[in-house]
């Protein structure tokens, strides 16, 4: 199959959470590593990054989640090339629910990103690290 849109694999799953630490210590608990934690200004929220093997979960204190089945926020896809991916996703009509591609000072260089809604209503991030 052809991957015409240059995605190279999962970057990340979204979690939300009402108390991050709580949410980072259970993590740890189970292996995972904090591979990162930051403060989104635009958003108003702690973030941590954490990491077992090959499998990363973006969790964020945002005071809304769910708190049931189905509590995973979105799922974030690595690009090779941002720009070309949004132009590519935005001639073929898919519903983007950001404000066109968005930066964020994650990661040593920062990260530029973009969502997407899927067909059940999920978010698609697709993701470039800098």
């Amino acid at each position: 199959m052809e991957n015409k849109y240059g995605i190279v694999g999962v970057a990340h799953v979204g979690l939300p959470t009402n108390d991050l630490q709580k949410t980072v210590e259970f993590y740890k608990s189970l292996g995972f590593e904090v591979i990162m934690q930051s403060y989104n200004e635009k958003a108003g929220e702690k973030v941590a990054f954490l990491q077992i093997e090959n499998y990363c979960i973006e969790t964020f204190e945002n005071g809304q989640a769910a708190m049931s089945d189905g509590a995973y926020q979105h799922v974030a896809l690595d690009v090779e090339d941002i720009e070309s991916m949004y132009q590519k996703i935005r001639n073929e009509k898919y519903t983007i629910i950001t404000d066109g591609i968005e930066e964020l000072p994650f990661w040593e260089n920062g990260v530029k990103f973009f969502m997407i809604k899927g067909p059940n209503e999920e978010r698609i991030e697709f993701c470039q690290k800098l």
